[in-house]
């Protein structure tokens, strides 16, 4: 079996963007909506520090996108089967079949990974990114889907290519012999809320 995840490696990331502006633009993600962000530990604001001044302040970069869960909350409460987790762990959402009834948003306990859609609209009159890229509906929910029309043809996510201080890697968690899994046995690492019991595949490192 595959269990697709990442680390993101918050020693290299220094919240450059590139990744988040990648994905709107493989994705061609209508105004407003992003998959992918860059936050700052300290606050909500960029480049927002934390600890005390002088001795103790310093600054942590994470990016926030859906965790792609091994037990995604989201999958369990939807009513239709358009959240679901495919065989190599990846979460996607099939926008043909959902609603737009947002349970997935009320069950998934990362707030913000998830968009509805009322009336999606465009900055330019043509599409951008991949051909092969998810289609966007109207009053559906959308997430960072791993850009599976990539993984699909053997390529990586473009946030992952796309990554100047390679502070990404994706790959199978459950091969061992692994690059992920490698850097997941050597390194120490957060999760983001792991005692939510989804199982969260992102793995940030120290």
């Amino acid at each position: 079996m595959t269990r697709y995840g990442m680390t993101v490696d918050t020693r290299r990331c220094s919240a450059c963007n590139n990744c988040a502006m990648t994905c709107k633009v493989e994705n061609n993600l209508p105004e407003g909506v992003w998959w992918n962000t860059a936050r700052t530990k300290g606050g909500e604001h960029r480049y927002t520090p934390e600890g005390t001044y002088p001795d103790d302040l310093h600054i942590t970069f994470f990016t926030f996108a859906c965790q792609h869960c091994s037990e995604p909350a989201c999958v369990a409460v939807c009513p239709t089967g358009a959240s679901e987790k495919r065989e190599d762990g990846i979460v996607v959402v099939d926008s043909e079949k959902c609603i737009g009834c947002d349970s997935c948003i009320a069950a998934c306990p990362y707030d913000g990974v998830r968009t509805h859609l009322n009336d999606p609209s465009w900055a330019l009159d043509f599409p951008m990114g991949d051909a092969q890229a998810p289609e966007h509906r109207a009053n559906t929910v959308e997430k960072c889907m791993f850009c599976t029309h990539r993984i699909d043809r053997g390529e990586l996510p473009a946030c992952v290519e796309i990554c100047q201080a390679q502070a990404r890697c994706f790959g199978d968690l459950d091969d061992p012999e692994s690059d992920i899994s490698k850097l997941v046995a050597s390194r120490e690492y957060d999760q983001l809320l792991p005692d939510q019991g989804t199982g969260p595949n992102i793995y940030f490192l120290k």
